[in-house]
């Protein structure tokens, strides 16, 4: 069986960014947005809706640089595995 063939460029999964992203964002912005919500008067749902975009958009883009860093200083989501201890497989 051939061999998977592997990336890393810059040294970053951004596969690994992007999940942390989605997950983070969502467990720490729906309580941030809800417990914001309670000092402002939102009476219809398009002004709800609104206020939890404009909120989570700027949660979501705090989150994704912050694991973008924390990815580019540590290795993040690699699997543990530097690229030289790849194993080779025999054909």
């Amino acid at each position: 069986m051939p061999r998977v063939e592997r990336t890393n460029p810059d040294g970053v999964d951004y596969g690994w960014v992007m999940q942390t992203t989605f997950v983070v964002t969502i467990l720490v912005g729906s309580p941030t947005v809800a417990a914001l919500s309670i000092a402002y008067e939102l009476p219809t749902w398009a002004a709800r809706a609104s206020f939890a975009i404009r909120v989570g958009a700027v949660i979501w883009i705090l989150t994704a640089i912050s694991a973008f860093i924390y990815a580019k200083r540590t290795d993040a989501g690699d699997g543990g595995t530097p690229p030289e201890a790849d194993i080779e497989m025999d054909d």
